[in-house]
């Protein structure tokens, strides 16, 4: 292999930015198929689509590229790491049928249940009409309404009540974005506790957890609004800490990757796992096949080793050969800025200002989500989730000040973000900080969460 790796990463979004990002910081030569107007600065953009396979096995093989690296969930499902792999072309990421674990939430259920994973009780049900007469005759209680496909994100809605439930399942019956997702309904019980994110490598046998993180889905400040992809992350989490991600990489990761072994599915990718942290431990909310977004962007601002090393030798199926990755201390803030209207439909092609002297402040990175070039050579949005500000600091309140101070050099007409990103967090510290002083008697520190956007 050259001194300096040719990568492939396959997506345009603000996950693929910042793949290519680090991977560059590693030493790489990156192409990025198709890209966006932020992954031109770190790599060459290569005008493929992520759904064209057969495409970009021309490009890889054309270009020498040593390693692809597939960001979104489509093209797994659709079988590209299969592709490539049928190709002898070196790739990350899960077969077609192991990423049936998060294409397929009935399939995810399944796995759970032969490795004994926690999880929240379901029924599903294949038409509308079956789903909307099990909502009806049962006790009036909160649920969650999933649709068994791929949505983007956006095929789950916790519902307090049966009204919300069954105008959950109308949606998904009626809404054009959901046709192929909602070919199966699944109804599960509503657990109650802080939800997390942890995020594992894995190439089949051996597992490398990555720092535990929380997502922000809801739209709006507290939680409030329809769930989107994801309108912002930090990490670490203090919810999960040392002891307890031992518990869930025992309990949870571990168990899942033999459970689809057993199936003879093996998994080999990115294994993550969206929790809720229940009264009764960790459960299983979903499993995705492939790094989150915004998570990837606050976690990868925090990686001090090589990316590159550790997806090249998970491909490989050599990661026990690999050190464990080394990590920045403390904490990273990713706050997506988005376009009015989502995560409904939203205009494009609006001039972004500011984006260099968001760029120019130290800790800050700008990730681009959903942009492209005028074709003056100006940058404007082509999407909802458009770019993804994310700051590393010595603290977490420190990391946050520093995003939404990026965020405020950023502007384009109907932009708008969350303003309250990572505060759960700061509000268990400051918890955990005055039950410590309760206990030793001495004065509470001053807050240092001065980072009101």
């Amino acid at each position: 292999m050259p001194s300096s790796p040719r990568v492939l990463v396959v997506g345009a979004g603000g996950r693929e930015h910042a793949l290519a990002w680090k991977l560059a910081r590693d030493g790489a030569e990156v192409l990025i198929a198709p890209g966006n107007a932020g992954t031109a600065r770190v790599g060459e953009n290569i005008p493929v689509a992520a759904s064209d396979i057969p495409a970009l096995i021309r490009v890889a093989r054309e270009r020498g590229v040593d390693l692809t690296v597939v960001g979104p969930e489509a093209p797994l499902v659709a079988g590209i790491v299969d592709a490539f792999t049928a190709a002898g072309l070196a790739i990350f990421g899960p077969t077609a049928r192991a990423a049936q674990l998060e294409g397929s939430k009935l399939f995810c259920k399944q796995i759970l249940h032969r490795g004994d994973v926690p999880t929240a009780m379901f029924r599903e049900f294949r038409s509308i009409a079956a789903a909307r007469e099990f909502l009806t005759a049962r006790e009036d209680m909160p649920v969650v309404v999933k649709a068994d496909g791929l949505a983007a994100g956006k095929g789950v809605f916790v519902c307090d009540d049966r009204e919300a439930a069954l105008a959950a399942v109308e949606t998904l019956g009626s809404d054009p974005q959901f046709a192929a997702a909602a070919r199966g309904i699944l109804v599960e019980e509503r657990l109650d506790g802080m939800e997390v994110s942890v995020m594992a490598i894995t190439d089949g046998r051996t597992i490398v957890t990555l720092p535990p993180l929380q997502d922000h889905k809801a739209a709006y400040d507290g939680d409030e609004g329809p769930n989107t992809g994801g309108m912002g992350a930090y990490c670490p989490t203090p919810f999960v800490d040392a002891d307890l991600l031992a518990d869930i990489e025992a309990r949870i990761l571990v168990p899942t990757v033999h459970a689809m072994r057993r199936a003879k599915v093996p998994f080999q990718g990115v294994l993550y796992a969206g929790l809720m942290l229940t009264a009764q431990g960790p459960k299983v909310l979903e499993f995705n096949a492939r790094f989150g977004d915004p998570e990837c962007e606050a976690l990868l601002v925090r990686m001090e080793s090589s990316l590159f090393d550790l997806l090249s030798a998970a491909a490989a199926r050599r990661l026990d050969t690999v050190d464990p990755p080394a990590w920045r201390a403390g904490a990273s803030v990713t706050v997506v800025m988005a376009s009015e209207g989502y995560p409904g439909p939203v205009a494009k092609g609006r001039p972004i200002r500011g984006l260099d002297a968001a760029a120019a402040i130290p800790g800050v990175e700008v990730f681009h989500a959903a942009t492209r070039f005028d074709a003056d050579g100006s940058v404007v949005t082509d999407g909802g989730r458009t770019l993804a500000v994310t700051a590393v600091g010595d603290s977490l309140a420190r990391a946050k000040l520093l995003a939404y101070s990026g965020v405020r050099e950023i502007r384009w007409p109907g932009a708008w973000c969350r303003k309250d990103i990572s505060d759960k967090a700061t509000a268990f510290m400051l918890a955990a900080d005055r039950a410590a002083v309760a206990v030793g008697g001495a004065e509470p520190p001053p807050s240092t969460d001065g980072a009101s956007p």
